[in-house]
Parts: C-alpha cells; structure tokens; sequence
C-alpha cells in the first residue's frame, strides 16, 4: 500500500527531474553496454528498462553492445584461443566466425527479447545492415608491449550512414546495434564496440555517449575502487594514461571517449552497470554515479564543479558532473 511519504518522496522526485527531462527531450544519447552488462536476462532486462524509460521520455536512445566475454566463452568450448594485446583482441578467420555468432546469433537477439517483454519497440541491427558503418581491415600495428601485431579480422571505422538510425530513431524505434561490420568487399570484421559508440554519437550529434563498464567509472588508481575520478577532461585523461592509471580494456574505451568529444559530444559518461539504475541517477540527478568526461574542464566554473552542476544559462541544469 503506497503511502502519504512514498507519495511525498515520488513527487520530490519528478520535480528534481524536471529540469533535466526539458533540457533532453528530443535530444540523443549513445549508451554503450560491454559483454558483462548483457552477460545474462537478469543484466539486460535491468539495463533496458532504464532505456525504456529514457524512450518513453522523449530521449532517443541508441544502444551499442559488445560481447567479448560472450565470444570468449564461446572460442573456449570450442577449443580455440583468445588472445589480446593492449585491450584489443587479436581475431584471426575462425575467431571472428566466433564473435559473428556470439554477437548477431546471440547476445543481439537477447536484448531484443528483452525489449519484447518490456514493450519497447527495439530493432536489433549490426553495423553490416545498410551499410551502417564502412570499415577497412586494420593492418599491422606497432604495440608498446608487443612490437609489430598484426590483429587480423579487425576493422577500423572508415564512415557511418548516420542516416540509417536517423531514420530508425525517427519513426520512434530504439535501434540496438552489434559492432560487427563488413568493408568494402563484404568481408565481416570485428569493429571495437567503444569505437562503434564513439563514432556514432559523434555522427548522431549526440548529447550524451555513456558507457556502462564493471568498474565505478575511471579510476585513480585502478586496484582501488574508491579512487573513482568525478570528472576530468582529454587532458586528464593522458595524464592518468600517462600515469599508468589506465590499462588493458579501459585503454580503448580512453580513446573513443577522446575521439567522441574531439568530434563535438559534450559529455561522455563512464558508470558501472552493478549499481542500481546508475544510467537514471547519471542522467536525472545532480551527484551522478561515475566519471563524466568533458572536452576541457576549464570551460567549467568553479560552482559548477563543486556542486556537480553546469547551468546553461536558463536556470536549468545543463550536466551532472557525477
């Protein structure tokens, strides 16, 4: 039975959001969701709730997923190895048959399932689809650790048809998108998902890029859960980079979070899918839960940072600073 102080606390609670459900409505957001988050119906279905809200509110969502651990796993049963370097994973032919299946056969399909339940009207799509994202296989590479790594069946992004989820998003569709793709002579590559969301929030003109990881956000020092960094900016993040903060999967998400804002995303969000509705408590309340990125942090006042808020000049909250 609901009473007189759920109510009240209800109520507090739509008006604390108010500000921030005007100042997105209409606008577009890249969520990111990494192979643990979709790692099983209880994952998904917690995530895509959240998206389903942010839909029914007026927010264009689009969801990018990987499935590393899906297509790990998979590799495992069946006798063949995984091998990364530097955060990346190294996919010869048979490898990349593996994660073809693991992310369109499997991890795709769940999510949509998903939204079926929870009514959301998703379309599961891979960047292949339409020619969503044009690649070309990335040739050998020198590595700090490895020297010269040829990563095989891997595509680097060479254009997006931002028009296919434009028109997706139009006709009030969530499109949830595997970071497969093809280049020009249709042979599939294995894109990195961080990239692929990178990318499209950038071509989208997206007003958010989040990205759900395991961890709390980006990390001080990254044994120590409790050194969680509120917010930093490009240069910040070379400086911990430089610092050896940052390391194996958190490197390639540093850099999709700085081509993402070089290419006109204002704010990208790093937050943990383990704390309860974290993509709602980054986006509606002032604290935030994780690590909110910006281009330059000098373009925040001094007010804004301690209080977690950037004011666009109208009252309204503009950015939870986590």
């Amino acid at each position: 039975m609901t009473t007189e102080h759920d109510r009240h606390i209800a109520v507090a609670a739509l008006r604390a959001a108010a500000p921030y459900l005007r100042l997105f409505q209409g606008s577009t957001f890249v969520i990111k969701a990494g192979g643990d988050v979709v790692a099983n119906r209880k994952r998904i279905r917690a995530l895509m709730e959240q998206v389903g809200l942010l839909h029914r509110l007026g927010i264009r969502v689009v969801v990018v997923h990987g499935g590393g651990g899906q297509a790990t796993d998979l590799a495992s049963r069946l006798g063949l190895e995984t091998r990364f370097v530097e955060g990346r994973r190294v996919t010869d032919e048979a490898t990349r048959d593996v994660a073809t299946m693991a992310l369109n056969g499997h991890v795709n399909t769940q999510i949509v399932a998903a939204c079926r339940e929870l009514e959301i009207p998703a379309l599961g799509i891979s960047g292949v689809d339409a020619g969503l994202i044009r690649a070309r296989r990335r040739p050998p590479v020198e590595t700090t650790t490895e020297g010269t790594v040829d990563y095989g069946y891997v595509g680097d992004i060479v254009a997006v048809k931002s028009e296919v989820l434009e028109h997706i998003l139009d006709d009030r569709f969530v499109p949830v998108v595997s970071s497969l793709s093809a280049d020009d002579s249709g042979e599939i590559l294995n894109v990195n998902a961080d990239s692929v969301a990178a990318k499209l929030a950038t071509e989208l003109k997206a007003a958010k890029l989040v990205l759900l990881t395991g961890a709390p956000g980006i990390l001080e020092d990254r044994n120590d859960p409790a050194s969680l960094v509120s917010y930093t900016d490009v240069q910040g993040l070379d400086t911990l980079r430089q610092a050896g903060s940052l390391a194996d999967g958190m490197l390639p998400k540093v850099s999709a979070i700085s081509d993402a804002l070089n290419g006109g995303v204002a704010r990208v969000h790093v937050i943990s899918w383990k704390v309860t509705d974290s993509l709602l408590l980054e986006v509606f309340t002032n604290e935030g839960c994780g690590t909110l990125v910006v281009l330059d942090t000098q373009s925040l006042r001094p007010e804004e940072v301690s209080t977690g808020e950037v004011s666009t000049g109208n009252g309204a909250p503009e950015e939870s600073s986590s």
